[in-house]
């Protein structure tokens, strides 16, 4: 390998000839872009450039070895030769990061303001964006204020514990991250950060399929080793990916698999996708003319944003028979979660799933979630599901455990979904949040511990001293009944327990 200049660089910024900078390593990926499962365009922005951050905030590190031969590797680039530095990272993007410490924020709304004003535009645009107009993302949210409380006096409350069970596995809150990916676009240690501050509040992470980095070194950050992972699944095209990865999660150590069902082909993400076609346009590589799979989802022309580009290869096939496949590839002692069921119907077929061998269930638990309004627009808020599961089916909250997530922002919500029965609860957006800013683990912790302070008061402020004595007495829900009405399909599900129980 020879040294280059950033002019010499320069020059190859074609689909002909196609070279990156990432970390001052010159790389030629022409004969790449072909094959690169985010399409080639993705590549073509940063074509004769320096590719370091974007790069890094998305693939896990080891991607270009396993990658590209060693003959792409051209040699490393002389900062000094030609325009200036291939470094990124500026002075004014140093700049841009708030003086706030994580002490300073008070609330999940302070930690989200913080990440606006850190956070890379690609970065913010992911974790913020959400499908179509957001209504869905938005309702997810305001819907807890539907749900009023019902304190109880005279009470005893000098001592609350917030300790909880999932999966069997103790907690200190009932609160665990839900599985957010790219955790790197918003900090270096991304996932680890995650895992340590997980590990060090007693909490749950469940590990994103699509993390920017590999789940052996996440795991690898854990505090213990009896910290509990879980990770999440997206069944991909090629089954045996899917059967490699899972074998390496249970080598690595894993409690759960979390198999993810909302969201089997991406939402529109309309800020996500406006910013990477500004992107493009920018860089000068928008094909106008270039037709794109119909399976894509998009129209001709159109550049799709980092969302899209991570379900590239996910299957669009699963069935309920493909559950006794994924048992298949798991030790017993490894818990089955479904994620994103969004109706009572589909919640009691996953308790009649039973392993065609052993004749034992195969859900261990569900988790009642929209994706964060990220996938179908008009998509019944978690609060609202779990609350028609406990009108029409409450018989199932004996044979599985539920959890819910999207658009928890407060300890209240927390505390609200408990009452109408739900086992734990799930963040996402805020754990990725609260990295901006050079705050990593330490902000991660922040937001536990808000959540920590602000279930501990709700819970006194009721007349509740445990967990376990939260129930529907503490809270009217009226006016989320009065959305929910009368619902058949609901109803004849239950019926459906009931007979299966004869």
């Amino acid at each position: 390998m020879g040294t280059l200049t950033l002019d010499e660089v320069s020059q190859h910024k074609t689909a002909r000839s196609c070279w990156v900078i990432i970390r001052n390593t010159v790389y030629d990926v022409t004969d790449f872009l072909p094959d690169h499962p985010g399409g080639s365009r993705s590549i073509l922005r940063f074509a004769g450039k320096d590719a370091t951050t974007d790069f890094e905030g998305i693939h896990p590190p080891g991607t270009l070895e396993e990658t590209l031969p060693e003959s792409a590797k051209l040699g490393t680039v002389d900062i000094n030769g030609g325009r200036g530095t291939a470094n990124n990272e500026t002075e004014e993007e140093d700049a841009k990061l708030a003086a706030e410490t994580p002490e300073d924020m008070l609330n999940i709304a302070d930690i989200e303001c913080h990440a606006s004003r850190t956070l890379s535009k690609k970065a913010w645009a992911y974790y913020f964006s959400a499908s179509d107009d957001m209504r869905t993302k938005i309702h997810n949210n305001t819907i807890f204020n539907l749900v009023l409380f019902r304190p109880r006096i005279f009470r005893d409350i000098t001592l609350v514990d917030t300790t909880a069970r999932m999966l069997g596995i103790k907690t200190s809150l009932p609160v665990f991250v839900s599985p957010a990916a790219l955790a790197r676009l918003a900090h270096p240690d991304g996932e680890k950060a995650i895992a340590r501050a997980c590990g060090k509040q007693g909490i749950l992470q469940m590990i994103s399929n699509n993390a920017s980095l590999r789940y052996p070194d996440i795991v690898s950050a854990r505090v213990s080793n009896e910290q509990p992972f879980a990770f999440q699944l997206y069944v991909q095209n090629e089954r045996a990916r899917s059967e490699k990865q899972l074998r390496d999660v249970v080598k690595a150590g894993c409690k759960a698999v979390v198999l993810t069902l909302d969201a089997p082909t991406p939402g529109k993400r309309e800020m996500d996708e406006r910013l990477a076609r500004e992107e493009a346009r920018a860089s000068g590589h928008v094909d106008d003319g270039e037709a794109l799979s119909a399976n894509s989802g998009r129209g001709k022309g159109t550049e799709g944003g980092v969302g899209r580009a991570l379900f590239q290869g996910t299957a669009g096939d699963l069935v309920w028979d493909d559950l006794n496949w994924l048992r298949k590839q798991l030790p017993d002692d490894i818990k089955i979660v479904l994620k994103g069921l969004q109706t009572v119907e589909d919640v009691v077929l996953a308790t009649q799933q039973v392993d065609k061998t052993t004749g034992k269930a195969l859900v261990d638990a569900v988790l009642l979630s929209n994706h964060g309004g990220r996938a179908l627009e008009g998509s019944s808020p978690p609060l609202l599901i779990l609350e028609e599961l406990r009108t029409y089916a409450p018989d199932v909250f004996q044979s599985l455990e539920v959890y819910i997530d999207g658009g928890i922002r407060r300890g209240t919500d927390v505390v609200k979904a408990l009452c109408l029965g739900a086992t734990q609860v799930g963040i996402g957006r805020p754990a990725l949040m609260s990295l901006a800013g050079g705050f990593g683990e330490a902000g991660v912790s922040r937001v536990i511990q808000i959540l920590r302070e602000e279930i501990a008061t709700a819970m006194r402020l009721l007349g509740a001293i445990t967990i376990d004595q939260l129930g529907p007495q503490y809270v009217n829900t009226s006016q989320l009944d009065a959305i929910l009405g009368p619902s058949p399909q609901a109803a004849a599900a239950a019926a459906a327990i009931f007979k299966a129980k004869l």
